[in-house]
Parts: C-alpha cells; structure tokens; sequence
C-alpha cells in the first residue's frame, strides 16, 4: 500500500540534511520522504575556506546526497525547480514530472548580493554554489599559472567569509609555489569583518597586513570587466579573477514559488519557520526571515533550526502543537586564517591560536561526519 503522505525537502542544506539523518532512525509514520537538490553532493560551507587552503580533501566538505538519501530510505530526485501549484499542493520542475507534496521543506540557502548583476563577465567568480567555486576558480586561473604570469585576485566583500577565502587562498597559493600573486578585499564597510568586536577586527587587519593581503575599504564596486574592477569612486583596479562574498541575496528559485517575502525576497516565516502564505510550507537557514524577530543569515542558525524544523514536521503531520524558533543573539565564532590557526571571538573575547584552529576543526569535522556514509567494517 501506498504511504497516504509525502514530505518533500527542496534544497538538502545544513537543516533539511538533518531532517533526513533523523529520518533513517525515525521515519514518520505512513509517510514518504522526497529529496530534490540541484546538485548530487551538498557543501558543507563551514570547511570550504580550509578546503581551498589545501586543510582539506575536496570530498571531506561534502555530502554526498544519494548516500544520504539511501539511508533514510528516501527518494532523491536531481532537478530543477521552477514553481509551486498551492491548489494541487505540488511542487513543478523544468525537467521532472511535479511532486506531490503534503509538507514542504525549503532550504535552498542564498546567493551573494548583486551575483546576477555580474554573471556574464568571465573573470567574476561568485562564492555560491558552494559545488563549484573550486573548480571555477580554477579553470579561471589555470592558464595564468600555466604560463608562469602575474596573478591579481580581488574579492568583494567586507565580512568574515572574504577574510576567511582570501587567507586560506594565500595560503594555497604559497603551498603551491606561486611567487607573483596580489589579493585584495574590497568592502564598502569602514573595516573588514562586519558584525566581529573592534578588537577582533583589529586583530584580523594585523593578519592580513602581515600577510600583504590588502583591504580597500569605503569602495563599492559599481562594474565588473573581463580584466578590471570598476569602484564608485570612480575608479578602476587590474585584476585576473573576482571572487564574490558579498552579504545574502535569494536565489531565483524563490521568486519563482510565489510565496510571501520579505523586502529582500526570501521566504516570510512565523516563528514556526511555517511560510506566511501556506502553513504546509516551511522556510530553513538563509532562504527564510521570521518577520517578527529576523535573524542574520549564518550557517549557525540553520544548524539551530535543526530540532525545531523536526518537531514541527512531526507536529504537521500528527495534529500537535508546533514550536517556535528562538534565534541567540550571540555565538561563538571561529575564523580560519589558513595558517594551521584559526581567530576565536566569543563575547569580548579574541584570540588567535593554533588550538583554536583545532577547535574549529573538531566541530566541522563532528559536524560534518553525521552526514558522510558509515564505515564498512573490514572482513
């Protein structure tokens, strides 16, 4: 007999791959679960900066999904989103029949700001999805390194993930030999590290200086050119490859659901994480805002939304009580310096250290391996 309801999860990001992991040891009742995902491995972005520093394989960042998907006994279904139809409760692909849904699940993250803006020039390298930054990184660069030139490499943006790409791309960089190579950050932020405490901030300019990485600040950029950046200024600045960290924009699949959003266009939740327009409809990590109490766009709230999102799944489908989702106003942060340290701020607190590299290495790592296949036993 046919199970009588489906779940379905759109986007398998921090949150949603947790929904399934719970499911392998604790199915809802009579119910089907459906996994669809544009790609076949979900990135874990907490290790993407230690992964280009070379502290990584490429494959310890990543999910494999149809591993994931096996474990629970789920459907998983590679594809493209291009609608919702509320009156027959189904979710419409561009290449797949439409699923039939009775609770949705959307966690499809975000896309930096201002990314379509740029998306025709070559040398623009915007950091999501997360899948294939490496590699376009890479193909942009290859025949530069391959015929021993200068590189020029800027990244735009002023927050904690451009720090974190441009140190650990130094230090990729420098494992691999390259001697004529620039990064620079462009932030139109008075200072680099947006939302860390002054001394924090202080401490990540002194890095950064002491590894001649340098920081333009009070600079928007207005154009990206195939060989050049263009700044409000105006004013122009050389450079090979422009990667892309700016702060959280949607994704188009969002504007395609039809659903209540916020001012920015993500998904507007209750504190339920329930959509607005459809209680059916849930809205995880960065591609929804509780409108009564919004929180930053931080892989740390998705991750604290993982035991309200199964509840509340859970209370769907058997008529209980939801809960609501309370986000903290402080956590503890960790930023990866590429050089075997990493930066820790919590509260007034900063210090940069090897062991608090090490710290931040065990909770990616006990993070991520909730996710990565069993181990086979040897015979």
């Amino acid at each position: 007999m046919m199970p009588e309801k489906t779940l379905v999860l759109l986007g398998i990001g921090h949150t949603n791959a947790h929904v399934v992991k719970q499911w392998a040891s604790d199915p809802i009742e009579n119910c089907r679960l459906v996994c669809v995902s544009t790609f076949a491995t979900a990135t874990y972005s907490g290790m993407l900066p230690g992964t280009l520093g070379m502290q990584f394989r490429d494959d310890e960042m990543r999910i494999d999904l149809k591993s994931l998907a096996d474990q629970a006994a789920a459907e998983l279904v590679i594809g493209s989103v291009c609608g919702l139809n509320l009156d027959a409760g189904e979710l419409l692909f561009e290449d797949h029949d439409p699923i039939r849904f009775d609770a949705l699940s959307v966690g499809v993250g975000s896309m930096p700001i201002g990314w379509m803006q740029h998306a025709g020039v070559d040398s623009f390298i915007p950091i999501k999805p997360m899948q294939t930054f490496q590699s376009r990184l890479d193909e942009r660069l290859k025949e530069r390194f391959a015929n021993n030139l200068p590189v020029r490499i800027a990244i735009v943006g002023g927050g904690v993930a451009s720090v974190e790409v441009a140190l650990c791309l130094d230090e990729r960089l420098r494992r691999e030999g390259r001697e004529e190579f620039q990064i620079e950050i462009f932030t139109a932020s008075d200072r680099v590290g947006d939302g860390m405490t002054p001394r924090s901030i202080a401490m990540i300019e002194r890095i950064l200086k002491r590894r001649s990485i340098d920081v333009i600040a009070r600079c928007r950029v207005s154009e990206v050119r195939e060989d050049e950046l263009v700044t409000d200024a105006p004013k122009t600045y050389p450079t090979d490859a422009v990667l892309w960290a700016t702060g959280a924009a949607p994704p188009p699949v969002l504007g395609s659901l039809g659903l209540q959003s916020d001012k920015s266009g993500f998904i507007a939740t209750h504190p339920t994480l329930q959509s607005i327009t459809d209680a059916r409809i849930f809205a995880v990590g960065d591609c929804g805002t509780m409108i009564a109490s919004p929180a930053p766009k931080a892989g740390v709230y998705a991750v604290r939304q993982c035991p309200v999102i199964w509840h509340n799944l859970n209370a769907l489908f058997r008529g209980k009580a939801m809960q609501e989702f309370r986000p903290q106003s402080g956590f503890l942060k960790l930023l990866n310096t590429g050089d075997g340290k990493a930066l820790l701020e919590f509260k007034w607190i900063s210090f940069h250290a090897a062991w608090c590299w090490h710290l931040k290495t065990w909770i990616d790592k006990k993070f991520i391996n909730e996710f990565q296949p069993p181990i086979e036993k040897s015979k």
